[in-house]
């Protein structure tokens, strides 16, 4: 059973029969639900307890929503403030958008629609508030980059170096080496770090939706438009954006994101009206840029704004002595989360994760070892514990080996014989030993020996007759 703090939301309103929906159908969420009748009840509430979230009504008696953000803000500007408005109060609720809040939405709401809402706003405040440090404290506080490596060194130096600045950074890398928190440690480190961070995956968001995520439309701009939205480049005006597989992006959206970077302005989706941001870019890519330009599926100037300055984020391969750091820090980490005590690991187990090559670099040896502290019965991992794909061996991974050791004894044989002819009787016999088979073990089905082979039915009959294998092989023609 994992053992974690629940995200704690504050919901202010004055209606009661709201805060009561709130408190009975998010607790059951697993959150921890506070509610207030008034703006300076909230105020007093969120001065007692850290919130997470902030749900909050624009129009209530006394002071108003938008009085209040600013002091919300001031306790905590990490907080993430979804506005809660009538339609007669839209225009209230983008002000408060403008002054930093996460999103609004229009009374009455459906529920599935606010919790879409409040889960996208709950990963934001966990993003500017989990601080990333440079190196594994004696308890685990927070996400944190591991490494002792020499390049690892090279990155945090790197790090120290611009994350003061505003200069636009790309960051490369393999999937999972860790680019995300690389770009979470320039933003706490740099001098927006008290304000809006986002995380923008070009991937993740179709490409239909995404310019109206990122610049937002007026009402009346596309069918479904039913009232104006601020985009999330106003959302996090002063702030700072990581744009997560940019390489993913389409064309038409690097055309607008590149006049962002030139002259800081855009237009919303359905407006004539100029908007002018100020926001800091982190970009990353696992792709090759170079080679999407070469093809015309990335903008060569976008490219050259992007790539100011370059950290390419090195695979876990390439720094394994820091395996081992990571493994300490991985199960300090979730130690706490599955209520484990004083686990170690044992040096055989450590041989085996440092004797592979992580394909899927640090995530992938996260999830190893939290699966590891899940299966773990006693206070020690072992080998058994650990789940990697070098572990499980198949028969047919057995076989190619088997296969590999008599290539090399029939090409030495073959190297005394002095013989010219090996490719063409290996291959021969290779294919020959390949289709017999197939059809042994498919009990003499065409088809399916057809499809397993990856080859027509014509071209599989051909290839029978001319390596003699009718003698041997039996089939109904179909």
């Amino acid at each position: 059973m994992a053992f974690i703090d629940p995200y704690k939301i504050l919901i202010v309103d004055d209606e009661k029969n709201v805060l009561s929906s709130f408190r009975r159908i998010f607790s059951e969420d697993g959150y921890e639900i506070f509610t207030a009748s008034t703006a300076e009840e909230g105020l007093a509430a969120a001065r007692q307890n850290p919130i997470d979230l902030l749900i909050m009504d624009i129009k209530m008696p006394g002071m108003n929503g938008l009085e209040a953000f600013s002091k919300f803000k001031e306790i905590d500007p990490a907080m993430s403030v979804i506005i809660m408005t009538a339609y007669g109060t839209v225009e209230t609720a983008v002000e408060a958008m403008q002054l930093g809040a996460f999103d609004y939405i229009i009374k009455p709401f459906e529920v599935p629609e606010m919790k879409k809402i409040m889960a996208r706003a709950l990963e934001a405040a966990r993003l500017m508030k989990t601080k990333v440090e440079y190196e594994p404290s004696v308890e685990f506080q927070g996400d944190t980059i591991v490494g002792a490596s020499i390049k690892m060194q090279h990155i945090y130096k790197m790090i120290g170096q611009i994350a003061g600045t505003d200069i636009s950074v790309l960051l490369r890398g393999e999937s999972g080496t860790g680019k995300e928190l690389v770009a979470r440690a320039i933003y706490h480190h740099s001098k927006r770090k008290e304000r809006p961070f986002l995380a923008i995956n070009s991937a993740a968001i179709p490409e239909t939706l995404l310019e109206s995520e990122l610049f937002g439309y007026e009402k009346g701009a596309f069918t479904d438009a039913q009232e104006s939205r601020i985009g999330k480049l106003e959302q996090c005006n002063t702030g700072t954006i990581f744009f997560d597989e940019i390489g993913d992006m389409p064309l038409s959206t690097q055309s607008k994101i590149l006049r962002v970077m030139e002259d800081k302005t855009f237009q919303k989706l359905g407006s004539t009206k100029t908007i002018k941001v100020d926001v800091r870019l982190i970009t990353a890519t696992n792709r090759n840029l170079e080679r999407l330009i070469n093809e015309g599926k990335f903008r060569e100037d976008l490219y050259y704004r992007l790539n100011v300055v370059t950290m390419t984020i090195p695979p876990l391969r390439e720094r394994k002595e820091d395996i081992r750091l990571l493994v300490s820090y991985f199960i300090m980490k979730y130690s706490k989360e599955l209520n484990k005590n004083r686990i170690s690991i044992a040096p055989d187990t450590l041989k085996i994760l440092e004797g592979y090559d992580w394909p899927g670099n640090v995530r992938e040896l996260e999830n190893a070892v939290k699966k590891a502290l899940l299966f773990c019965k006693g206070n020690i991992i072992l080998p058994e514990h650990i789940i990697i794909a070098e572990k499980i061996e198949s028969k047919e991974g057995d076989l190619i080996k088997q296969y590999h050791r008599l290539l090399g004894q029939i090409i030495k044989q073959r190297l005394t014989d002095q013989t010219t002819s090996l490719y063409k009787d290996i291959i021969e016999e290779t294919e020959k030993t390949l289709i017999a088979e197939t059809f042994k073990q498919t009990q003499c089905n065409q088809s399916q020996v057809s499809k397993i082979l990856g080859i027509s039915r014509p071209t599989l009959k051909e290839r029978i007759n001319k390596l003699g294998l009718r003698r041997i092989i039996s089939f109904h023609e179909e």
